[in-house]
């Protein structure tokens, strides 16, 4: 909802540019929707690479969807490349912790 507020609405904080906030909320949002789906397929017991590969993708086309969609369809707000980048930054970065945790396995699970 966050991402289809139009920008009127969404609080400024100047100070906080100069820090990347914004990129850094963006990278959190989608860290945090990577890991949720990441933990629900782990608790089903049904991992395996090519779903694992499907939900990295998937968030990270989402991510995309939504730039895009604010960039053509939602009223003020405009799409951003860094948004992007930062969205598949977070999705990048649940993975890499997931699989460092090896909370993946290598091998499919039948």
């Amino acid at each position: 909802m966050l991402c289809c507020t139009p920008g009127k609405y969404v609080p400024r904080a100047h100070w906080l540019d100069l820090l990347s906030f914004d990129k850094f909320v963006h990278a959190s949002m989608f860290f945090i929707l990577s890991s949720l789906w990441f933990l629900y397929v782990i608790s089903r017991r049904s991992i395996n690479n090519l779903k694992i590969i499907f939900i990295l993708l998937a968030c990270m086309a989402y991510g995309g969807t939504l730039e895009i969609m604010q960039a053509t369809v939602f009223s003020g707000r405009s799409g951003d490349w860094f948004d992007f980048i930062a969205n598949s930054v977070g999705c990048l970065t649940a993975f890499l912790i997931f699989k460092r945790k090896k909370l993946f396995l290598i091998q499919p699970v039948y």
